[in-house]
């Protein structure tokens, strides 16, 4: 039988999927105050770095929004980007025969999440019960199954009892790792702009837009994604630090990494500016065409990663080993994103990577290299560094490439 015949209970988690990820608590958080949003965004990012645990997290995020009403929660709804895109996707699943559609969240009020389903069509909708007072207030307390561990798997579970289905009958998409409990072996499971977890344990990977999904649903073959405009700005930006070594070259390594740093104050003091919805001239300019629509709903780090990837290896390893793993991993792992795309013959544990990707910044990678050293050595460069971009690893790839590649081309020479 054909998996768009079996599917009849489609899954989604809404943060990160059907909303971008921490826009509700950054807008929630900008709207009681700066500091507020500071330490929200602090214990969200906490967890997502597996230090404690979600509902521990919640709950000190949600302590801090005592006092505040929830008819203020609710109203970040109406801020939810691209609703009309949203309504046409969920009309488009439809159409294909009679499905079941369960929106689970590990973030949202309950309310909120029925405030999407209805907006959408959905069938289901699960959250957070939050606790609120007579005058409309909210507590601080938090309770319910969607926050505690396999939580959402007993949802499904009670869905499925009551449609006469089973497991082999859902599909879930997911970004975050809190859906692992729901993420079996019966199951098709797609990662949409998935974490490390989900991105070993899905079926298949989407990156980029949520429509790519719909072949996939549909039982169709899926089409090439081109890169977006925010694809091309982010990449450009990547690959202009190979400008770095030429500059090093000329002036020396120390101004070039005084001025990255100062370039890195300058991009931090441009985040928390946005954060309190000010712009610093030029470069949230920048950072608003370069950063995707996640990257805008909290601090978008990926800049300071990529710049104290470059910084260490700059200062720790002598030229020309740092050139060349700053040449490797600028334009390698740029070709490797800009044409990796959705059609090519997917990786195994890491399906959102194609092996159309990988040799493409396999090429580039070495061609950059080759300037800065012998071929068959940069040729060995290119393959450690297109190895780590493969590896789905939870420490950010910008910090891990360039230093790893320069430690295996100090061990090579």
């Amino acid at each position: 039988m054909a998996d768009k015949e079996r599917t009849r209970l489609v899954v989604f988690d809404v943060e990160g999927v059907l909303i971008p990820r921490n826009m509700f608590f950054f807008q929630v958080g900008r709207s009681i105050g700066f500091f507020t949003l500071l330490q929200i965004l602090l214990y969200r990012l906490l967890y997502e770095m597996g230090i404690i645990s979600l509902e521990t997290s919640l709950k000190h995020v949600f302590k801090k929004l005592k006092g505040q009403k929830l008819e203020t929660l609710q109203n970040v709804f109406d801020k939810i980007p691209d609703t009309a895109k949203l309504q046409e996707f969920f009309t488009q699943i439809k159409k294909e025969g009679s499905v079941q559609i369960v929106l689970i969240s590990s973030s949202l009020p309950t309310s909120i999440v029925e405030q999407i389903a209805k907006c959408l069509g959905a069938n289901y909708a699960y959250g957070i019960n939050v606790g609120v007072n007579t005058n409309g207030e909210i507590t601080g307390e938090i309770s319910g199954k969607v926050i505690k561990v396999n939580g959402k798997k007993r949802i499904l579970q009670e869905i499925l009892d009551k449609e006469g289905l089973t497991l082999r009958d859902c599909t879930i998409i997911a970004r975050d790792r809190n859906n692992q409990c729901i993420y079996t072996d019966e199951t098709k499971k797609i990662g949409f702009n998935p974490n490390f977890i989900i991105r070993i344990k899905s079926d298949h990977v989407i990156m980029g837009k949520l429509g790519n999904i719909l072949p996939i649903l549909n039982g169709k073959k899926v089409k090439r994604s081109f890169p977006s405009v925010n694809d091309f700005v982010r990449e450009t930006i990547h690959v202009s630090g190979i400008f770095m070594l030429i500059i090093a070259h000329v002036i020396g390594i120390i101004p070039v990494a005084i001025f990255i740093l100062i370039l890195s104050f300058v991009y931090l003091i441009s985040e928390f500016s946005r954060l309190c919805d000010k712009n610093l001239p030029l470069i949230s300019i920048i950072t608003r065409h370069a950063a995707s629509q996640s990257e805008l709903y909290g601090f978008a780090a990926a800049p300071l990663f990529y710049a104290l990837g470059i910084l260490i290896t700059l200062l720790i390893f002598p030229f020309p080993i740092s050139a060349t793993a700053i040449a490797i991993f600028t334009l390698g792992d740029s070709a490797a994103s800009i044409f990796g795309g959705t059609i090519g013959i997917k990786l195994p544990y890491n399906k959102g990577k194609t092996l159309e990707g990988t040799l493409l910044g396999f090429t580039f990678a070495f061609l950059a290299g080759s300037l800065f050293i012998a071929p068959w050595i940069a040729i060995i460069g290119a393959a450690i560094a297109m190895f780590i971009e493969y590896l789905p690893v939870p420490i950010n790839d910008n910090v891990l490439i360039p230093i790893i590649t320069a430690t295996a081309l100090m061990a090579l020479i």
